[in-house]
């Protein structure tokens, strides 16, 4: 078997490796200010990673979860999300997320002046946006009838890799090469590795970041069981997803069976000329589709 010199970045512990640890932060700054739209407060200089967990305030609330949570020297939130299996409800999810984090902000006695923007980030490995042509969306508040941009704390990019089809050749930004590098990165060759980054030595490090002999035995085991798992929630899905077909198969048949029942118990009676009246109160059929099915039956 044949290995790829460079490793899969939408592994989760690669993904966290390469953009959630001290050592890479300046990946990980380079990353966002490559990625997210700065109008008017300019780039990000450091970062200070936050706890990524965000405790739920009651046992009945849930516990929020995210891949990555920083700051800035501003004190400007990032969340930033690999996401490989589909979820439909990611868009709620990501807005949960954000919310948890500006609300986590406040403590007693602060006011609310001191709350900070929260931007939020996410990598997906499946089309979030079917009616969107573009590979990368941002997302604000605007309002509805002059798009005045008056709501500015909250923010959401996604980059759906589906959607992104250029090769090495093509790539002409910088944005391009991240979207290559978490679609293709694994594919890469050495010899393509030059072309890809060209000057830009934070794309080079991140490259290096995936080098399979640059890791330990305990960091490439870990690497394993981290797509073992994603490889096991999928088959789990696929498997609830052919149960739930089969399901609605089964049922399918059973509904038609009960119409087709009931399309004959109707035959019956209008065989026996009892009035339409009569047959719709029994049959709880409405008038215009039983006298369709009398125009039918009369056609045969």
């Amino acid at each position: 078997m044949v290995f790829s010199k460079f490793l899969d970045p939408k592994n989760d512990f690669c993904f966290k490796k390469i953009f959630g640890t001290e050592k890479n932060k300046d990946i990980l700054i380079h990353f966002l200010n490559d990625m997210i739209v700065f109008p008017s407060k300019g780039q990000i200089q450091d970062v200070t990673f936050l706890k990524t967990t965000q405790d739920p305030e009651t046992a009945a609330q849930k516990t929020s979860l995210v891949d990555i949570l920083c700051k800035d020297e501003k004190g400007c939130n990032y969340i930033v999300e690999m996401q490989v299996a589909k979820d439909k409800e990611f868009a709620k999810r990501a807005q949960y997320y954000a919310s948890k984090v500006y609300s986590s902000q406040i403590k007693i006695g602060q006011e609310f002046f001191e709350l900070k923007e929260v931007i939020f980030l996410a990598i997906l490995d499946f089309v979030m946006f079917p009616e969107n042509e573009a590979y990368k969306s941002d997302h604000i508040i605007l309002d509805k009838d002059s798009h005045e941009h008056d709501l500015k704390n909250f923010s959401f990019s996604f980059l759906e890799l589906p959607k992104f089809t250029k090769d090495i050749a093509q790539l002409s930004n910088v944005t391009e090469k991240w979207a290559y590098f978490f679609k293709r990165a694994h594919e890469t060759s050495e010899g393509d590795l030059k072309k890809l980054t060209g000057n830009d030595l934070i794309i080079e490090r991140a490259y290096e970041e995936l080098n399979r002999f640059n890791w330990n035995e305990v960091e490439l085991a870990t690497y394993d069981q981290a797509d073992l798992q994603e490889r096991v929630y999928r088959g789990t899905l696929a498997q609830k997803f052919d149960e739930g077909f089969e399901i609605g198969k089964a049922e399918g048949r059973m509904l038609a069976g009960i119409e087709q029942e009931k399309e004959n118990t109707i035959r019956e009676m209008l065989k026996l000329g009892l009035e339409e009246s009569v047959i719709c109160a029994v049959t709880k059929l409405p008038l215009e589709k039983l006298r369709l099915l009398r125009a039918r039956i009369t056609a045969l």
